[in-house]
């Protein structure tokens, strides 16, 4: 991860607190889903089927990535922009920049 310089401070509620126990469950999934391909590979299973597994958690971690983007244009993105035009100009930049990011990935 890398550190950002964000105008929010660390205490702020952030736009996905209403669904943080939602996407912390989710994430431990997609962890417990990443454990099991390891132990696939250490096992030797057959490749086709690593490759479904790491599929299926790519598109669970996109799942999640695209839920915390919804949740930051809702919340974060509108709070800035009631601020001032400047305020939201730069959070839609900046998920802008994130939207990229996930695209990319």
């Amino acid at each position: 991860m890398h550190e950002h310089d964000h105008t929010q401070s660390d205490t702020a509620q952030r736009g996905y607190e209403e669904d943080k126990a939602a996407y912390l469950k989710r994430l431990r999934r997609v962890e417990g889903q990443v454990r099991g391909i390891a132990r696939m590979v250490e096992e030797d299973k057959y490749c086709i089927d690593v490759l479904t597994q790491i599929s299926a958690v790519t598109k669970a971690l996109q799942a999640v990535g695209l839920g915390l983007l919804e949740d930051h244009m809702s919340h974060c993105v509108v709070d800035a922009a009631r601020t001032s035009p400047e305020a939201g100009a730069e959070k839609v930049a900046e998920a802008s920049a994130a939207i990229a990011r996930l695209v990319r990935s």
